[in-house]
């Protein structure tokens, strides 16, 4: 198992790099999007949500690149695990709310037809990308990274 650690930290890293690259992307050039489908999970004042769709996509893809290519990946996978928890609970409470909302991950968002939410794949695909994160704070030297030695002590 311990060979198989690099390359599975790898696997880890591209996964959750990826999804962060690709969600950041896809929000980043279109403000309004983001906006909109942050302030649809009725969680936030206005002005915090219009904040948050404007700066978020940029984090997710900063945290992706540095997964992506293998620097400081504790701290990416600490910001990368914080954020998918704290979409699962977005996600859970809109569910437990009964908004039909889709999450906006991949652009998009806002309010959807009822039979369109996705609420539980949602929140096992994020489970999924969280436990990527934590499995890189724990294993921080992968493989093909260009961090060489763990941010912090292992």
């Amino acid at each position: 198992m311990k060979k198989a650690r690099p390359w599975i930290g790898l696997l880890a890293r591209l996964i959750l790099g990826g999804v962060l690259l690709v969600a950041g992307y896809l929000k980043a050039f279109s403000p309004d999007k983001s906006m909109m489908a942050v302030r649809a999970y009725e969680v936030l004042p206005i002005w915090l949500a219009n904040a948050l769709g404007i700066i978020l996509p940029w984090l997710e893809i900063g945290a992706g690149i540095l997964l992506i290519i293998g620097v400081a990946i504790r701290y990416a996978a600490i910001f990368g695990s914080a954020l998918m928890v704290l979409f699962i609970i977005a996600i859970a409470q809109a569910w437990a709310r009964g908004l039909s909302i889709d999450c906006g991950c991949f652009g998009g968002g806002g309010t959807v037809d009822p039979s369109q939410t996705r609420y539980l794949e949602e929140i096992l695909r994020d489970t999924g990308l969280a436990l990527c994160g934590l499995y890189l704070l724990r294993y921080p030297l992968t493989k093909f990274a260009l961090e060489k030695k763990p941010s912090q002590g292992e």
